[in-house]
C-alpha cells in the first residue's frame, strides 16, 4: 500500500514515466508532486491504478520545497535507471 514519501512511476496520461512523490492517498486517487511539473504547492491528483511504486521514497525534508524535490527525484530516477 501506498503512503506518503514513496515515490512512484506514473504508467498513464502526460506524465507517463515520470517518477513523482506521493503526498496523500485516498481510496482510489494519490496526489503526487515532481517539483518541477507539478510543484508542492499544486499537486495533481491520480488514480491509484495508473501508478506503480518505484521502490524508493523520499524524506519528509526533500518534500517540504520544489527545489529538494526535484533534486531527489532525479537522484533516484538516475540510480533506477541507471543513468549517471
Amino acid at each position: 500500500m501506498l503512503e506518503r514519501g514513496n515515490v512512484i512511476r506514473s504508467l498513464a496520461g502526460r506524465d507517463k514515466g515520470r517518477l513523482l512523490a506521493v503526498m496523500q492517498v485516498s481510496e482510489k486517487l494519490v496526489t503526487v508532486c515532481d517539483g518541477k511539473e507539478r510543484p508542492v504547492d499544486r499537486p495533481k491528483s491520480k488514480n491509484i491504478r495508473h501508478v506503480e511504486y518505484a521502490g524508493a521514497s523520499v524524506s519528509e525534508a526533500e518534500m517540504a520545497t520544489n527545489r529538494a524535490l526535484k533534486k531527489a527525484l532525479a537522484r533516484l530516477d538516475a540510480e533506477i535507471n541507471g543513468n549517471t
